[in-house]
């Protein structure tokens, strides 16, 4: 590749490592190492100096004058599952399925155009984009994901790939066979179904797994309990909680008995450790082409003992495992302090032996190898539990944990990677990319400075979800064994051990979001795929945005059909995940609402927000959401604010068109009538469409919601069935139902309506606002005379009240409350923390 004009020679990536070196993110790792595990210009294991030029040879200018670019924020359904063959390439904690992406990508972009992620993970967003012929830039602070994602958008010589795969295979048969022979019994397998007719044959036979049991000791006489023998019913494929004890009978549960410990030397560290017990129950083998289990003999504990006992001739891993959350669980209740301690001897002269060969691998499907044999890794460690209901023991690790069970299952090789190599081969044989079509850099999203300004066409990304998943924690023994690891300084989660509240957090978000608003093309859209139900880390994605430039216009579902085991076990976790359409504004207004500080841009700002919505009904059509993202807009970057909400619900009727309860341009509302039409919407009796997209969990998104919901006249009854059954409303002091209703619609005739004249919006605003006012003072009052916290308030008159107080430059009174309220209030309000964080720089101007 060169810089566009085919005449540049390209400098090796080894020249260039200083120049990069103290880019945020740059990993940890020897030089010799990241220059082995990259293939430059187009992935490196550090931050990439060659991607100006691809974005110069790829790219094409930003260029107002002639820029004719419209999207409305995309708002099909999207349902895509995880059973696609490259999907299933690799087990990474989390990813997107790319078929999902590549709606997006499809809509937002044309053929050629550069789409960039910057938390690319696997590098889904890559293979979507590469499919539709795009080019791609991807990014992730984490080794072994750009690793994996430049693997995902690599062509492959599936032949050679095969052929090697196989001969390295052979290989370490050759070395390490012997330690999987046990002595065939003639038991059959009952899982296969499978009977032997006549007599019974002796002979070797090859040992596909086989499960450890962790050892207790009776809380009653002390002896040691054999937690397989004692409480696994195999029959049904349940463990008990409650079991008894084999030499006393007493009878107990695993939580009232400690862990049989044992202490030994380990060589490979110098010290002696202490370990929890684990011992070898039952063997699943193959012989004569047919499975068979059987409790361990003599001679294969003999066979164990000798391996404990030998030398392993080849390199691993010996890291201490870093503090964190995950690693707690198996320091704690396993001993496991370091990476090879998450293997059985056996198991650990394997893989030494598998990346042995491949680091003396000169082949050109080398790169390609590692990305098949490095998912070993995972699970061929202690972390694959033992799942008696299933006839597969592959992988049986929990994604996005390093919980060790007291069940575990040691396979072998042969066992884990042969299917695994032909399904590969199978599902890339057919698999149209190109590495030439991206460029892929390791380093952190919050300071992407080698891509330059307005060069990007299309951001879709799917950042970290707060302390969902301790990514640098997960990824460490992948990472260990590769030589090359994250450097989590910049890691953007939330992680006690790396002392990183939701403070730490939203303040990587929010310059992760600064560097996506500043590569993006000016009238171009950011797609954020979500997943958190917290809502403080929700309205601390929602902020960062916010505050780096763009304007949110769209949020929808993205039903990805299968939960991880965080989120179908973790309390509160919601089945779906969100996905944010935010633009950034054209430069043109920009700079001018900057130069004159929004001074008369109200009129402006929302005729082009109406330009970015679709031609249908949302709820960001409604006047209440117009007004907060104008009011937003203006107070994230500290201007006056001369509108209040009746005088901005006057600038609308005289500039703008309304109809069924929605704001369009004058030019728009000819297409808003094809759609009812389209629709069969005559009316809009029954307008479910607009509501899909709103989330009611506070009094704002209910009067939204209901404002919405009442584009014609119902009753009580009618309104309650279908509020409840949307509202995860939780504030105890969010109004009623009915007190919503009655403060804030018309009632006639039993049934509730909106206020349709100008005079019913006005009495209803100015009785409501005064309501507000009259709450906030005395919510003041109490925070001026008490330094005692406050728990518990409608988070509406904070809202207003602050509203208030910035229009009147009252800033000291914001923070004055704001220093009261429980900092839960503040965190789960996006509006409540942006008044407080711009009165504070208010203050601290004067």
């Amino acid at each position: 590749m060169t810089n566009g004009d085919q005449t540049k020679p390209i400098k090796p990536l080894a020249e260039l490592l200083d120049s990069v070196r103290n880019i945020e993110g740059f990993p940890i790792g020897r030089d010799e190492d990241i220059l082995n595990l990259s293939d430059p210009p187009h992935y490196t294991a550090c931050p990439n100096p060659y991607i100006d030029d691809f974005i110069a040879e790829h790219g094409t200018p930003y260029d107002e004058t002639t820029d004719d670019y419209h999207r409305e924020p995309f708002v099909g359904d999207v349902s895509e599952g995880k059973n696609d063959p490259i999907y299933n390439a690799h087990s990474y904690h989390t990813k997107v399925p790319h078929k999902a992406i590549m709606k997006y990508i499809d809509h937002y972009t044309k053929e050629g155009d550069i789409v960039f992620d910057g938390f690319c993970g696997t590098g889904m967003t890559g293979v979507a984009a590469q499919l539709l012929n795009r080019k791609a830039i991807l990014s992730d602070l984490s080794p072994i994901a750009t690793f994996i994602a430049y693997n995902y958008n690599k062509k492959v010589d599936v032949r050679a790939f095969e052929r090697e795969a196989r001969r390295i295979l052979d290989e370490v048969e050759a070395e390490c066979g012997w330690m999987y022979e046990t002595t065939h019994t003639g038991k059959i397998d009952p899982n296969t179904q499978l009977h032997l007719e006549g007599k019974e044959e002796n002979g070797k036979g090859r040992i596909n797994y086989t499960v450890w049991s962790d050892v207790f000791i009776c809380p009653f006489c002390g002896q040691e309990i054999v937690f397989w023998e004692a409480a696994v019913d195999r029959e049904n494929g349940a463990v008990l909680k409650d079991f008894s004890c084999p030499h006393c009978q007493g009878k107990t549960q695993k939580t009232a008995c400690k862990r049989a410990m044992h202490s030994f030397f380990d060589s490979a560290i110098n010290q002696t450790v202490t370990q929890a017990k684990q011992v070898p129950v039952l063997i699943n083998y193959t012989w004569n082409k047919k499975r068979y289990e059987k409790t361990p003999d003599a001679g294969d504990l003999a066979l164990i003992d000798k391996i404990e006992e030998s030398e392993i001739p080849h390199w691993f891993p010996t890291d201490k495992m870093p503090l964190g959350y995950n690693t707690a669980q198996p320091q704690k209740s396993h001993g496991i302090t370091h990476v090879h301690h998450f293997y059985t001897k056996r198991n650990l002269w394997v893989l030494a032996c598998i990346f042995d060969a491949l680091a003396n691998n000169s082949s050109v499907v080398k790169k390609m190898l590692q990305f098949t044999f490095e998912q070993a890794v995972l699970g061929f460690s202690r972390l694959a539990r033992y799942v008696p209901t299933h006839y597969s023991q592959v992988n049986q690790y929990l994604s996005g944990t390093l919980y060790i069970g007291s069940q575990v299952v040691e396979v072998s090789l042969e066992y884990i990677i042969a299917n695994k190599v032909q399904r590969l081969a199978k599902a890339f044989s057919n698999y149209e990319v190109a590495i030439s079509n991206c460029s892929i850099a390791t380093q952190t999203m919050t300071c992407h400075n080698l891509i330059p300004s307005n060069s990007i066409d299309y951001v879709f990304t799917d950042p970290p979800f707060g302390d969902n998943l301790m990514y640098s924690e997960l990824s460490y023994l992948w990472e260990a064994w590769l030589k090359v690891k994250t450097n989590n300084r910049s890691e953007a989660i939330i992680n006690k051990s790396q002392n990183k509240g939701l403070p730490e957090y939203a303040d990587l978000m929010l310059r992760s979001f600064k560097e996506y608003y500043r590569v993006l093309k000016p009238n171009r859209w950011i797609t954020v795929e979500f997943h958190n139900s917290k809502s403080s880390v929700w309205n601390a994605i929602q902020d960062a945005m916010a505050k780096a430039g763009f304007i949110i216009a769209n949020v929808a579902v993205l039903d990805k059909q299968q939960g991880s085991f965080k989120q179908v076990t973790s309390a509160g976790a919601v089945k779906n995940d969100l996905v944010i359409s935010a633009y950034k504004p054209r430069q043109n207004f920009e700079e001018r609402f900057r130069e004159q500080a929004g001074q008369g841009f109200e009129e402006e700002f929302v005729q082009m927000h109406l330009f970015h919505l679709p031609s249908e009904p949302s709820v960001e059509r409604t006047e209440q959401m117009l007004y907060s993202k104008l009011l937003a807009y203006y107070v994230q970057r500290g201007y006056t604010v001369t509108y209040d909400a009746r005088q901005f619900y006057a600038l609308l009727h005289r500039r703008f068109v309304q109809q069924d309860g929605f704001w369009f341009n004058p030019e728009q509302i000819d297409a808003y009538h094809e759609y009812k039409k389209k629709m069969k919407l005559q009316g809009i009796k029954d307008i479910q469409t607009g509501q899909a997209n709103l989330f009611v969990s506070d009094e704002k998104s209910a009067l939204i919601w209901l404002h919405t919901f009442l584009n014609e006249p119902r009753d009580y009854s009618t309104i309650y069935i279908a509020f409840t059954k949307i509202s995860t409303i939780s504030d105890d002091r969010v109004p009623e139902l009915g007190e919503l209703l009655d403060n804030n619609f018309i009632k006639e005739n039993s049934l509730y309506r909106r206020p349709l004249s100008e005079d019913e919006k006005q009495t209803l605003t100015q009785k409501r606002e005064r309501e507000l006012l009259r709450e906030f003072d005395n919510l003041l009052l109490e925070a001026k005379a008490s330094k005692r916290r406050i728990k518990s308030c409608r988070k509406q008159s904070v809202v207003f009240g602050f509203e208030h107080c910035y229009k009147s430059g009252r800033f000291q009174d914001i923070l004055t409350l704001g220093q009261r309220l429980d900092p839960a209030i503040i965190e789960t309000d996006l509006e409540i923390s942006e008044f407080i964080d711009i009165a504070r720089i208010k203050t601290e101007g004067i």
